[in-house]
């Protein structure tokens, strides 16, 4: 398994920390807002909405702070003006990061993203998007999951691939198929933890040492940013430095 899907099962069970809740909380809260905003305020006729929603939900949000959410994005209560920016740069040994965020202040933002890949030896203002391609991620957790039986269904339901990766079981499909799907494999008894479009790498980098280190700090302190909302690289470390940087 590469050093990048450890890593999202990583940083998946950080997520789910108490301790990172009102964090969290944010980040769905713009998502909630911009997708409402964008595509209108029916979950039905708006996938994007109905997926933020799905890991409001997921991550025990209140209903009342999701329609609030929702009604802010389509203007029916005031609320900050979010934009979406996204930033593409170069961590050490050359790893491809790509950053989206979501912010009320650009300068504000590009700055404090900018000093962070500077603090960490690396570098915005690069094109690496090149390196990536967006494709639809359920995932689900091995536990109870019988995996032929998850292969069955999955590509029954017009998923593209099923791959094992340590705890989770990763089904692929095309971005605009992803929220159906995770609602039909939920339907099917499987415990879907989420149902996303991800920039997935065409190809990876491999780091050691004290390029993986500082990578996974740099990693790391993009996603703590409050205007970040996805951090998608194509780092390859060994586990044994993710599981000592998850202690």
């Amino acid at each position: 398994m590469s050093g990048h899907s450890k890593w999202a099962t990583i940083k998946h069970k950080k997520g789910a920390a108490d301790a990172k809740r009102g964090k969290i909380f944010t980040k769905l809260i713009k998502e909630i807002t911009v997708a409402a905003r964008m595509g209108g305020g029916d979950p039905g006729g708006n996938p994007r909405l109905r997926s933020a929603i799905i890991a409001a939900r997921a991550a025990n949000m209140p209903s009342d702070n999701i329609d609030r959410a929702v009604k802010k994005g389509t203007g029916e209560l005031e609320g900050v003006t979010y934009e979406e920016v996204t930033y593409e740069g170069r961590g050490p040994g050359g790893v491809a990061i790509i950053v989206d965020t979501v912010t009320d202040n650009k300068n504000r933002t590009v700055s404090e993203i900018r000093h962070l890949f500077t603090r960490h030896n690396g570098k915005i203002g690069e094109t690496v998007a090149y390196m990536f391609q967006k494709r639809g991620v359920v995932e689900i957790p091995k536990e109870g999951a019988d995996e032929e039986a998850l292969m069955e269904k999955a590509l029954d339901l017009g998923a593209d691939d099923v791959q094992d990766q340590g705890d989770t079981f990763i089904v692929y499909c095309p971005p605009s198929d992803v929220t159906q799907l995770g609602e039909k494999l939920k339907e099917a008894g499987f415990g879907v933890e989420s149902a996303q479009m991800q920039l997935v790498p065409t190809m990876t980098v491999r780091v050691e040492g004290r390029d993986a280190e500082v990578v996974l700090k740099l990693v790391s302190s993009l996603e703590d940013h409050d205007d970040v909302q996805h951090v998608w690289a194509n780092f390859d470390v060994d586990d044994s430095v993710l599981e000592q940087f998850s202690e």
